[in-house]
């Protein structure tokens, strides 16, 4: 039997481990974000804005990559490997969209899903599904990101309501949200609410001056005594294990999103150093080129694989948090290094909107930082593997 023909673009032969529904999802997902955003992403990225999010919103609502992941209430109950894989394409045309699209599905909704009220989950989940509500997730603090045991957000009985003072920082979508889930500390320990952004005394500033996620809305969220009634807080978590457990689901999108945006300066590494010519050639063809362009496709693909291992293991039900930190770890330190590698061989024209790589770059850095930076999975890593906690 002849061997397949080599594949350029799928150079291990990865998609021969997908099925028909899962490069039906990838594709739909590719041809929607081509068509909406990769036409204007470089002017919503120059302008620091992201015109239209609600209407994008719906629409991704409409092709159900919102919540995509869970079941019931509208939502398309995909698997992770077919959510990884939307989120890789998401990311390949932008970070900001795929942090608007895991926001909501793998932080705000899955908080609602996993531990919410039916009550809850009728009233929100459905409506964010459709994207006709977007949602936000408040746990970060000014002075306190990776240590949110500290936070001081706090929510105290009055009579039958909650009252929540306190302030969130780094939220994306929190300008634009209709709901939002706010972690606080209570007497009973750490808890989550479920916040109706039109509650009085909550208000959301948008960040600007961002040089980085620039086409992403990015807020802050002030909390200023928000009365709640008592069947707003969610009831089926205390603790930190649930905003943990909402991130490593949320971390899990990032493994396979950042290899989006380093396959989209992947290829226009490699279609920039078929048609560049210098000393009277491409300058593909010569050794150094050729060299960076092996190991960016060697990392990029063993970054892919990696994350189809993890979603094949989440769809078992065998998904460790550790081995999320592994992924998000790995795949997007090297999707920085295959970013910076391709503006080498676009030299001056690397530093161009006319180009997508300088805009991966610097959107990267964002998702090296939020949702774990590299020095806290190195620990999560480091006590996994010694039984030592350096955290403390």
């Amino acid at each position: 039997m002849p061997l397949p023909p080599f594949d350029p673009a799928d150079p291990l032969g990865i998609d021969d481990l997908l099925q028909p529904e899962d490069l039906a999802v990838r594709d739909t997902v590719r041809r929607w974000a081509a068509d909406r955003v990769l036409p204007y992403v470089a002017e919503w990225y120059e302008t620091g804005e992201l015109p239209g999010i609600r209407e994008l919103a719906r629409e991704l609502g409409s092709i159900g990559a919102l919540g995509m992941s869970l079941s019931g209430y509208g939502c398309a109950g995909a698997s992770a490997v077919q959510y990884g894989l939307a989120c890789l394409e998401l990311e390949a045309a932008d970070s900001g969209i795929r942090s608007l699209v895991s926001v909501q599905g793998s932080l705000a909704m899955y908080a609602i899903h996993r531990y919410g009220s039916e009550e809850q989950k009728q009233n929100w989940l459905p409506r964010m599904a459709a994207g006709e509500v977007i949602g936000c997730f408040g746990l970060t603090e000014p002075d306190h990101g990776s240590d949110p045991a500290s936070m001081r957000t706090h929510a105290k009985r009055d009579g039958g309501d909650w009252v929540l003072t306190g302030r969130k920082m780094w939220i994306t979508n929190g300008s634009v949200a209709g709901v939002a889930v706010v972690w606080a500390q209570t007497e009973d320990g750490i808890r989550g609410f479920v916040v109706p952004t039109e509650s009085p005394g909550f208000s959301a500033p948008e960040i600007k001056h961002k040089l980085s996620l620039r086409a992403s809305v990015t807020s802050e969220l002030v909390l200023d005594e928000v009365r709640l009634p008592a069947d707003a807080v969610l009831p089926e978590v205390t603790g930190l294990r649930g905003p943990l457990s909402c991130l490593s689901h949320a971390r899990y999108g990032i493994v396979w999103g950042s290899m989006g945006a380093a396959r989209s300066c992947f290829e226009a590494a490699v279609d920039y150093a078929k048609s560049r010519e210098q000393f009277g050639r491409p300058i593909g063809g010569f050794q150094l080129t050729q060299a960076k362009l092996a190991d960016m496709a060697v990392e990029l693909h063993k970054g892919i694989l990696l994350a189809h291992h993890l979603g094949r293991r989440m769809d078992a039900g065998r998904l460790r948090p550790e081995q999320v930190s592994f992924g998000k770890l790995n795949n997007v330190r090297e999707a920085i290094d295959i970013c910076r590698t391709a503006r080498t061989i676009l030299g001056a024209n690397g530093i161009s909107l006319e180009y997508p790589i300088m805009r991966h770059s610097t959107n990267l850095e964002s998702v090296l930082t939020y949702e774990g930076t590299v020095e806290m999975h190195q620990l999560v890593l480091g006590k996994a593997l010694t039984g030592l906690d350096a955290f403390r």
